[in-house]
């Protein structure tokens, strides 16, 4: 018992196996680990790993979808201190090449469906001594080994090494929307107590079940889970995003929680399914990953109902603020319905400061860099010292986005610092012109960027998916746009796409937006 006074995810396990023996820890379609049978496999896992010669804090990397073998992968890693460093499945070799060759791993374990891509990898990689196939380990790939092999090669009693507060827990990739994805270090001590702080924001008790469907490789459904699983409960797991199939769970599973992007939550009050699902047992829609458009977070407090939405605020190195259940008040006075275009203020034990250039605090109301101070942020950049020395500076995590917070201290995401649209000297926020277009009722979803403009240095120009069925034109979004902000904010370019391209995290990718339309 003395074991679980140590701030370790892996006590976690170890507790929740203890108190809550035959409740699931996940279910997974028709699979189904109890929270003692997901104790005992990854303590079988991480024998697996020693026998293989891993040991404490080398990496085992994972390249998979969501499924219960990526949960043991991250299992064993937090019981015995071998590090967790994910691969996005959604890159091309050659970036996966590079993740792989920075986090030097020792094992990587991959799913079968990308044995063509690890193969076509593998003489290149420098670090690897052993691969692991999850599922139908294809004919003449002598060069892998079977994962329940492995797994059944190990010992019940686990690997002769306990994890240690101190020991970094995983390493996950930034999306690398400027420049090479770097690797957040993210320990042991400070995502046990990002796990305590989300969930009582999240309305987490050990009799919940909730519902992701987010990547695990990236840290938003990572964390939701932690923090369920740090008072016990059950989290059900799907591949991907199928707003059928997550109503279809909500109604059949009583699901009490579920984390989305805000683009997915959009996608789920369009479907036709909504009609007839029963969304009763629902208590909780953590949004994260991009601010909400409001036109969509008002259609679903009208279509759902009740204090059910939650927004966090946060980035892979760190967590930030939330906006609570009862912060949500589109009926409120004008005083609170302003604070659905906040994300909130900071969790507990979390410190915020905006800042300018120079790092000094700047006034209530004034835009500048976030700035956050926390027991829960990563520990820096995998070998990227330059990079963590900058981000980190004077103790505080310097976020790159551009906010600005109110009299009551709720924080207003205003850009991206670059993002950020300088026109004829004035600086433009995509966010705010972003949120002027999508009141239009025409409007889908719109992404800004700016474009050259030989008068004015830059100009704005925004991307617009329109609803299905519903027409608009450039010159009509226009002046839709000046009864929202000034004139010299408004686009002066509209480019009508049928997809706006996302990454993993759900954010809009800009990268290619402007590769695709950055020309002007």
């Amino acid at each position: 018992m003395h074991s679980f006074l140590r701030l370790t995810l892996g006590d976690v396990i170890r507790q929740n196996a203890h108190w809550y023996p035959n409740v699931n820890a996940f279910v997974y379609g028709d699979e189904k680990l109890t929270h003692r049978q997901y104790l005992q496999r990854s303590l079988k896992l991480a024998s697996a790993w020693y026998k293989l010669g891993a040991r404490r804090q080398d990496r085992i990397s994972i390249l998979a979808q969501n499924r219960l073998e990526f949960l043991e992968v991250y299992g064993a890693g937090e019981l015995t201190g071998f590090i967790t460093a994910t691969v996005n499945w959604r890159l091309a070799g050659p970036e996966m090449l590079y993740i792989l060759n920075d986090s030097t791993p020792r094992i990587l374990v991959f799913e079968d469906i990308y044995a063509d891509v690890v193969a076509s990898l593998r003489p290149q990689l420098k670090s690897v001594e052993c691969f692991v196939c999850i599922g139908n380990k294809p004919a003449g790939m002598d060069w892998a080994l079977s994962y329940e092999d492995v797994l059944a090669s190990g010992d019940e009693a686990g690997a002769p090494l306990v994890a240690q507060e101190e020991d970094i827990a995983y390493i996950i990739y930034t999306s690398g929307t400027t420049g090479r994805p770097k690797g957040c270090m993210l320990g042991q001590r400070e995502y046990r107590l990002a796990a305590q702080y989300l969930a009582p924001a999240q309305k987490a008790t050990p009799y919940d079940r909730c519902l992701l469907m987010m990547p695990f490789f990236h840290i938003g459904a990572k964390a939701i889970q932690n923090a369920q699983h740090s008072v016990g409960g059950t989290v059900y797991i799907q591949r991907g995003f199928d707003a059928e199939a997550i109503l279809r769970s909500i109604s059949d599973d009583k699901i009490t929680c579920i984390h989305m992007a805000p683009v997915m939550v959009q996608m789920l009050l369009e479907s036709p399914a909504l009609a007839t699902a029963d969304l009763r047992s629902l208590h909780s829609i953590c949004y994260a990953a991009a601010p909400m458009p409001s036109t969509v977070l008002r259609k679903g407090l009208e279509l759902i109902g009740g204090n059910v939405f939650m927004q966090s605020y946060g980035q892979t190195e760190g967590i930030g603020t939330t906006l609570l259940h009862d912060e949500h008040r589109p009926d409120g006075t004008e005083h609170e319905k302003r604070w659905l275009q906040s994300v909130g203020r900071p969790y507990q034990n979390v410190l915020l400061r905006i800042v300018d250039e120079e790092d000094n605090e700047v006034p209530v109301g004034t835009p500048g860099e976030i700035t956050i101070k926390s027991t829960a942020i990563f520990r820096g950049y995998w070998n990227n010292n330059a990079a963590t020395i900058e981000t980190l500076r004077g103790g505080w995590l310097h976020t790159g986005d551009i906010g600005k917070v109110d009299e009551e201290g709720f924080l207003y995401l205003v850009d991206r610092k670059k993002d950020m649209i300088i026109s004829g000297g004035e600086n433009i926020y995509s966010r705010e012109v972003e949120e002027a277009v999508i009141q239009h009722d025409a409007v889908s979803e719109c992404a800004v960027i700016g474009i050259a403009d030989e008068k004015w240095g830059e100009a704005v120009c925004a991307i617009v998916l329109l609803k299905p069925g519903r027409k608009a034109t450039a010159d009509e979004l226009i002046k839709h746009t000046v009864t929202q902000i000034a004139s010299y904010k408004k686009p002066k370019k509209i480019i009508f796409v049928d997809d706006i391209p996302k990454l993993a995290s759900g954010k809009v990718n800009k990268v290619d937006l402007r590769k695709l339309h950055g020309d002007g």
